[in-house]
């Protein structure tokens, strides 16, 4: 209907496609066209190259195609006369070399794919990711590939998103995307240039699972690192061989576990830190704790030498240093890991909710001491991998091993965890009972540890930041008032 409408409105309308269907062959022809490569909804494997013809999952035994009531194998709709199965999930892959290739159509756009190299200001200050170490370090170790400015650098980022825009359905449907760094800083981050690579669908996230859709993608990166693809510089007007690298990942903190293999939760946290990471089991809170990051402050710095603030010592070590790509390989060697989420029982799935109903019942009741025993003669763990990351697959990664967290979700949690503190918001203060008892476990702030009055009740003595009611208004009204460019400031509601 508006392809008849526009063949009416617009004089050379007769020139638009007479069909949707046409107008998908046009957009294939201009390189913006998708693969359908079906998945398990186990996220098992995916059907394609020795597997494209397969029916079931060669892991868990899944049919490859949805049931409905009445029919056991395979859901059929009838679609002009003919039977077609319709996949249980579908891994939408955007090729990228073609895209790649589009870059370098257009003579202003090809002309900014090299402005890392001819146009910046060489002056050691930070202002585009090519002044950053990783970029350097990397040109110095692959020299072949830094000699043609017109190779590609790309950044990979990962996330998931409800597309229902509710909160009451719980659905995540996972993208990855790329974003080129050649251009300069005012382009590279723009939506125009950032390119949809993976749209994998929900209902939940694939989480550790997420090599297998990553699959497709990490061999176009092989081919194009090793043979490259021939491109025409309309610029320069001529043909050159561009080969093209992924120098990072960019995600929260969860999507950051699934992408590097090494998991965010328990006392080992943090990769760059590995089996160095300090924690520290909270005892009212019952999470874990991670201190002492004045190891990571000069040698001189007055913080380290004070007692009273950071849980009464000194600091004197120095910080961890990272473990390098082969230190790595070595943890990983023997790692192994069958892809796929494991379907629960119904007698597990009970005996788990039992167990949540009894941990919710008593948030404070202390563990037996038997159960502390057992605790302690557990072995301690050497390290925090879950899986060999797909990204070690790819000949430059070893050397790379760049993992980034996006420094939107850290703003915009830290930001939410203060305002709800000095507000003292019911559920999203850090300044509860919990924290206060665990004060005084530790020893610390001993003018804020609870204080039980006569009448046996809990009494939080205030704190530096604690705010009076006139003092909450004032600040709901400035954060109600305040005037910010535009797109640098969220909703603050």
């Amino acid at each position: 209907m508006l392809l008849e409408l526009l063949k009416e409105v617009l004089p050379e309308g007769e020139a638009l496609p007479k069909s949707f269907y046409e107008t998908k062959k046009i957009i294939r022809d201009l390189a913006l066209h998708y693969d359908k490569i079906d998945a398990c909804p186990n996220d098992c494997m995916l059907y394609w190259k020795e597997a494209s013809n397969d029916s079931e999952c060669r892991t868990c035994g899944t049919s490859r195609w949805k049931t409905i009531e009445g029919n056991s194998d395979e859901q059929i709709t009838h679609s002009s006369n003919r039977e077609k199965k319709v996949p249980a999930k579908i891994l939408r892959h955007f090729p990228l070399k073609l895209r790649l290739q589009r870059l370098y159509m257009s003579t202003k756009t090809a002309s900014f794919m090299t402005w890392h190299y001819e146009n910046r200001t060489k002056d050691d200050i930070l202002r585009h990711h090519v002044d950053s170490t990783a970029w350097q370090t990397f040109d110095y170790l692959h020299q072949w590939f830094s000699m043609e400015p017109r190779n590609v650098r790309l950044g990979l980022a990962s996330d998931g998103f409800n597309p229902f825009r509710t909160m009451s359905i719980a659905h995540s449907t996972w993208l990855v995307v790329l974003i080129p760094y050649n251009l300069p800083p005012w382009m590279c981050m723009k939506q125009p240039y950032i390119m949809l690579s993976l749209l994998i669908s929900g209902p939940s996230s694939p989480g550790n699972d997420i090599d297998v859709y990553l699959q497709p993608l990490i061999e176009e990166l092989k081919e194009l690192w090793e043979s490259g693809l021939q491109t025409y510089d309309a610029s320069r007007q001529e043909t050159f061989q561009m080969h093209a690298a992924v120098l990072w990942t960019i995600s929260d903190f969860p999507a950051y576990a699934n992408l590097s293999g090494w998991s965010t939760k328990g006392k080992l946290a943090c990769l760059s830190c590995n089996k160095d990471t300090c924690f520290l089991r909270l005892k009212y809170g019952r999470k874990f704790s991670y201190m002492d990051h004045r190891r990571f402050l000069e040698g001189n710095h007055k913080f380290r030498s004070d007692k009273y603030s950071f849980y009464g010592s000194k600091e004197k070590r120095s910080a961890p240093i990272p473990l390098s790509g082969r230190q790595v390989l070595d943890q990983l060697e023997n790692i192994n890991i069958t892809f796929g989420k494991k379907q629960d029982t119904g007698a597990k799935k009970q005996g788990k909710r039992g167990k949540k109903m009894v941990h919710e019942e008593n948030p404070l009741e202390e563990k037996s001491s038997d159960s502390a025993a057992e605790e302690k003669e557990k072995p301690p763990k050497e390290h925090n991998w879950k899986k060999k990351s797909i990204f070690f697959s790819l000949p430059y990664w070893e050397a790379l091993l760049r993992h980034n967290l996006d420094v939107m979700h850290i703003e915009k949690n830290v930001c939410d965890s203060v305002i709800g503190t000095l507000l003292n918001i019911e559920g999203k203060t850090k300044d509860s009972v919990k924290a206060r008892l665990d004060l005084k476990e530790m020893g610390l702030r001993r003018t804020l540890h609870p204080v039980t009055t006569a009448r046996n009740k809990t009494y939080l003595p205030p704190a530096c930041f604690t705010m009076s009611p006139k003092e909450k208004e004032i600040l709901c009204s400035i954060l109600k008032n305040v005037k910010v460019p535009d797109g640098y400031f969220s909703n603050i509601s």
